[in-house]
């Protein structure tokens, strides 16, 4: 029987619990993320806790990529925002706002197929090739189940070792997604708003090394916008033991959790810090920092764990 919600933000809502829960499960570091912040007295529950942004990751291939994948959140009332373009990994990306405060925002990055080599197009063709229509079309976008496990569920075979070391080698991106699909890439703790001494990125980086969390490198364990506007830290992506055709296993790259510091616009400064919203701060994303984020998933940063 199908769940139909009474209103898109329900829907919403369902659809965001259902990636967190998988996303939990699948990414130790977030429980033990939380639990520390309610030992230490920064929250006394998890729900307390403001997500700023889930990303995903995609394939620029026929009837898939951002131009399927977005449609599910257009409908539930996100608008598209800016794009970005990582030439080094080869990537488009894009952000979307949500329909309300309460939402996190949206990135999704696309890997540009084609500029890959060719032997790399013809892997993910082989794999990519078997969706033979848009999928997220034949999809009931007001069944919250329906959703929920379309975004949990393969859209292609479960690729072998061989075909994923191949991608790996050229471009660490096509082997993740070859792999997860859209699973949940991140999701992102906003620091601005938590209590003085863990409000910051630099504040709460100690807070997380003190713990046993190891931070993503990659540029420096802290990613500033050039405004100076938006600070960013990520954990590395954890290991997981993923099942491969054939019965064969490998640990691969799995998910992680980022760190989000807005500040406040200068025309805002004279501002209650009672009265300042997400509207008054800092929004959108910036390139340079997402460049080396995008980096927790690969081995120049998970290598240290093996």
């Amino acid at each position: 029987m199908k769940h139909k919600s009474d209103t898109p933000h329900s829907t919403l809502d369902y659809v965001l619990n259902g990636l967190m829960s998988r996303y939990k499960e699948r990414v130790p570091a977030v429980s033990q993320i939380f639990k520390a912040m309610i030992q230490a007295g920064i929250i006394d529950d998890s729900s307390e806790i403001e997500n700023d942004h889930i990303a995903f990751r995609t394939l620029g291939v026929p009837h898939l990529g951002v131009q399927s994948f977005e449609k599910i959140f257009l409908h539930y009332g996100y608008q598209k925002r800016d794009r970005y373009f990582f030439e080094g990994k080869k990537l488009d990306a894009w952000w979307y706002s949500p329909p309300a405060e309460s939402y996190p925002r949206i990135f999704v990055s696309e890997l540009r197929v084609g500029d890959l080599s060719r032997e790399c197009q013809r892997f993910i063709g082989r794999y990519s090739s078997e969706v033979k229509s848009d999928p997220v079309d034949s999809l009931d976008l007001d069944d919250g189940p329906a959703v929920d496990q379309f975004l949990h569920s393969p859209l292609w075979s479960t690729p072998c070792i061989d075909d994923y070391n191949t991608l790996l080698e050229e471009s660490e991106y096509a082997a993740w997604v070859i792999f997860n699909r859209y699973y949940l890439n991140h999701f992102t703790i906003s620091l601005h708003n938590l209590p003085t001494g863990y409000n910051t990125v630099a504040e709460f980086n100690v807070f997380l090394e003190n713990h046993g969390i190891r931070l993503n490198s990659a540029g420096g364990k802290i990613k500033t916008s050039p405004d100076g506007g938006l600070i960013q830290s990520a954990t590395v992506a954890q290991m997981i033991e993923a099942d491969f055709a054939k019965e064969e296993k490998r640990f691969i790259a799995g998910s992680y959790v980022e760190f989000a510091e807005r500040k406040v616009l200068p025309q805002f400064q004279n501002l209650k810090k009672s009265d300042i919203d997400r509207s008054h701060r800092r929004d959108g994303f910036e390139a340079a920092n997402a460049d080396k984020i995008f980096e927790s998933t690969y081995s120049t940063q998970t290598a240290l764990d093996f």
